[in-house]
């Protein structure tokens, strides 16, 4: 990533600035950068896949009807979108919302972990098999959904389904409420 200025001091609107600079990835071609966005000193961090059209357009992650659903599952337990910080796995919009490939999420992973060391969250909630993908390669989203796993000593990942999912599946749906209600419990007996 020769194209990061690690000179100057990294915040997360320095961090914006340089990747919209970035073209070090395909799909800078076809469509807009998104960082993350939301409380930069949050304990919990949502990590996505990648944008969707929405977020495309509007240059801000979980904007479109995933979005909306996230922020819902968010008030369902107390929480805002300011009280969090949201992210993806990739900083681009795949072509017709297609999964991202193997290269584009390594092209991209050095963004989100730079967005990880700024953030410093004790909680982080991969949303969807792709993100949990980075954090424990041989975990199934099926398997782990609801489930703290210790990441190190400070960092705990607690993987739930990508709100998507229940978009186009509403059997998930009651599943996503149950693993935020269980987030809940975690962040509670956490305190």
């Amino acid at each position: 990533m020769n194209t990061i200025n690690t000179m100057t001091a990294l915040t997360i609107d320095t961090l914006k600035v340089q990747l919209k600079e970035w073209k070090g990835c395909d799909l800078a071609k076809t469509a807009c950068a998104v960082l993350g966005e939301g409380n930069a000193n949050a304990e919990i961090m949502f990590i996505g896949e990648a944008p969707g059209e929405q977020e495309d357009k509007l240059g801000r992650p979980f904007v479109g009807p995933a979005g909306k659903f996230l922020d819902e599952l968010l008030n369902s337990i107390g929480l805002k979108r300011e009280d969090v910080y949201i992210s993806n796995v990739v900083k681009y919009r795949p072509p017709a919302n297609r999964d991202p490939t193997p290269e584009e999420k390594a092209a991209c992973m050095p963004w989100l972990k730079m967005e990880i060391a700024l953030i410093k969250p004790r909680i982080i909630v991969p949303l969807g098999r792709h993100a949990l993908g980075h954090f424990f390669q041989k975990l199934s989203i099926t398997e782990a959904h609801g489930k703290p796993q210790k990441l190190t000593d400070s960092v705990t990942v607690f993987p739930i389904y990508h709100p998507a999912a229940a978009l186009h599946n509403g059997g998930l749906r009651q599943a996503l409420y149950d693993d935020f209600k269980a987030l809940k419990s975690f962040l509670d007996a956490q305190k």
